[in-house]
Order: C-alpha cells, then sequence, then structure tokens
C-alpha cells in the first residue's frame, strides 16, 4: 500500500470517527433574542448546561440573528451529525419539519409548537394556567385595580398568556381592569426593551401599577420602567425576581430549562404537555420578592394552584379556541 493510500484511508477514519462524535452530540438554534435574553432563550441554554454539567458531555448551539438563518442553522446542525436537534420557540417549527424530513435517522425537537413526525419530539406548555396565577397575584398586589400586560409578538401564544393572566385577575377582583399592549408584529418584538418601556410607561399613566410582561429580552425594559416609577412588574419563562428586587412581584415560570433538559438527556417522539401538574408551569418565591408576597396573597394563590389541579377552576386556553373565553 502507498503512502498515499494509508493517508487517504487514515483521512476517511478520521473523518468517520469525528462524524460519530458528532452524532452523539445534541445542539440547540436558539432564536430571537439570543441566548442571554434573561427569558425564554436563557431558560433553555440553563437546561443544557445542567445537561452538560451532570453527563459530562458537549453540545453545538446557535444563535438566529434573523428569521432567514432558521433552516441554514438546523441544516447545518443535521449535516454535522447532531442529534437530538432542537429548536428553541414556535418560529422553528416550520423550519424543523423540513430538515427532519430530509434526516429521518437524526432526532429534532420543537419547543412551543406541534411537528407531527417519528423522529421529532414536540414539547407545549399550559402557560395559561400559570398566567393565571401571577393574575391572581397582581390583582392581590395592585392597588389601584388596574394591571397591565406586555406582550412581544402579536401571535395566539402570547394571547394565551394574557388571558390566562386576565382570567385570574378577575377571579380575584371581578372589577380589575386589564391593559394590554403588544410590542409588534415581527421578530424584533422579543428584544425591543425600549418600546417595552414605552408601552410600560403609557400604562402606568392610565393607572396601571403592576404589569406582567411576555415578552422575551423586550421586558427588560418593561422591569425597568417598573422600578424608575416605583410600580411592580412580573417577570416571565424564567425566574427573574432577582432582576429588581424589590419591584418584581414575582416571575411566571415557564420550565423550558427542564423541558430541554429532558430532550437531551432522553428524546421522546411525540407531543409532550407540560403544565402545573407536570410542574412545566408555576410561580416564583424566593428572597428577592418574599417581602412583596403577603400571607393573604400566598394564600390566594396557593388556593388557586391547588382548584386548578383538582380541575376546580378551568382555565381558557386561547389557542385553543382562537378567543378568550371564560
Amino acid at each position: 500500500m502507498t503512502l498515499s493510500a494509508t493517508f487517504k484511508l487514515g483521512a476517511i477514519a478520521a473523518l468517520c470517527a469525528a462524524a460519530l462524535t458528532a452524532h452523539a452530540q445534541p445542539a440547540v438554534v436558539f432564536d430571537m433574542g439570543g441566548k442571554f435574553d434573561k427569558s425564554f432563550n436563557q431558560a433553555a441554554y440553563e437546561g443544557m448546561e445542567r445537561w452538560k454539567k451532570e453527563t459530562g458531555g458537549k453540545y453545538l448551539d446557535f444563535e438566529i440573528a434573523n428569521e432567514t438563518q432558521r433552516e441554514q442553522a438546523i441544516r447545518r446542525m443535521a449535516e454535522r451529525g447532531a442529534s437530538p436537534i432542537i429548536g428553541i420557540g414556535f418560529g422553528q417549527a416550520s423550519s424543523i419539519e423540513k430538515v427532519a424530513k430530509e434526516f429521518p435517522k437524526l432526532k429534532f425537537a420543537i419547543i412551543d409548537m406541534v411537528v407531527n413526525l417519528p423522529n421529532v419530539q414536540s414539547v407545549v406548555f399550559k402557560e395559561q394556567e400559570g398566567s393565571y396565577l401571577v393574575g391572581v397575584m397582581a390583582a392581590k398586589a395592585s392597588k389601584t385595580g388596574k394591571v397591565g400586560f406586555v406582550g412581544g409578538m402579536d401571535i395566539p401564544l402570547i394571547r394565551k398568556f394574557q388571558c390566562g393572566y386576565e382570567q385570574g385577575a378577575k377571579a380575584t377582583n371581578p372589577k380589575a381592569e386589564v391593559i394590554a399592549n403588544m410590542t409588534g408584529t415581527t421578530g424584533a418584538a422579543w428584544n425591543d426593551p425600549a418600546r417595552g418601556g414605552e408601552l410600560t410607561k403609557a400604562q402606568f399613566n392610565r393607572g396601571v401599577d403592576v404589569v406582567f410582561a411576555a415578552a422575551g429580552g423586550t421586558g427588560v425594559g418593561v422591569y425597568q420602567a417598573a422600578k424608575d416609577a416605583g410600580k411592580l412588574a412580573i417577570g416571565v419563562d424564567s425566574n427573574q425576581n432577582h432582576l429588581h428586587p424589590g419591584t418584581m412581584l414575582t416571575s411566571m415560570l415557564k420550565r423550558v430549562d427542564v423541558a430541554v433538559y429532558n430532550v437531551a438527556k432522553a428524546h421522546t417522539p411525540g407531543v409532550s404537555v407540560l403544565g402545573l401538574k407536570e410542574g412545566g408551569v408555576d410561580y416564583a418565591l424566593d428572597e428577592h420578592n418574599a417581602k412583596l408576597v403577603t400571607p393573604d396573597m400566598k394564600k390566594a394563590v396557593e388556593d388557586a394552584k391547588a382548584a386548578i389541579l383538582s380541575g376546580k377552576v378551568k382555565v381558557a386556553d386561547y389557542m385553543a379556541d382562537n378567543a378568550c373565553k371564560y
């Protein structure tokens, strides 16, 4: 055998070994806002970091800068043999579906949307249940009877948060008024803190004294506006209580970290639905907001939680009815 042939065989063997190594690696494609958005994407990042720490494994990742990069990034991961490939956010669904069909032997997952393919795991949440709980807390904390909501991109998923929040607030105070605004209609709505702050200030001018943001990185501007005005804010997805202790009433926890960790650890094709019962949503109580949560408020929210778990309270699902019916 010639030296040249030996070299070629060695190169092929090295490439095969690299492919096998890559195949064992999961990959995550973060969406608009980036993995350090202090919200949805960051929760996914923390889930992958937990998997990395516990297993000693490595993973591939990519942060989307614009919507056109989604399919390209997912396909690139597939070509490298990564599996499972996890798309963060509903906006990646069409790209996951397309690439998963092209690579049927690889595993894929989508967070916040359903893709019906045999090699895809879809993870969705009952956001309305967690939003109901923080709506109860907002109504209890409000002195004006007016509570606010700032959403990110105006889509049914975010209306789902708004609807649950409104239902919880009005179940607690039937006279409560909910003033809501959406940041925009494109992906840029997830990362516009300045606009979030403007919308929040306008709500405060109308009498709102507690505001809930479900807007990704845009929420940072909402929380800052609340701090500056001496009002209360409610975080979302990750526990954001630590951002402004003393003005963050609570955070609506959406355990994207748990979902991503579970997918990386044991991919299961099909649809996984995470609500209160499954530990997929909740409200946050820690040292940063303990002084703001009165015993009366704590009892009210725990009673609401028990009522949802028992089935006594049915929280409306905006995406099921395409309307807020409760």
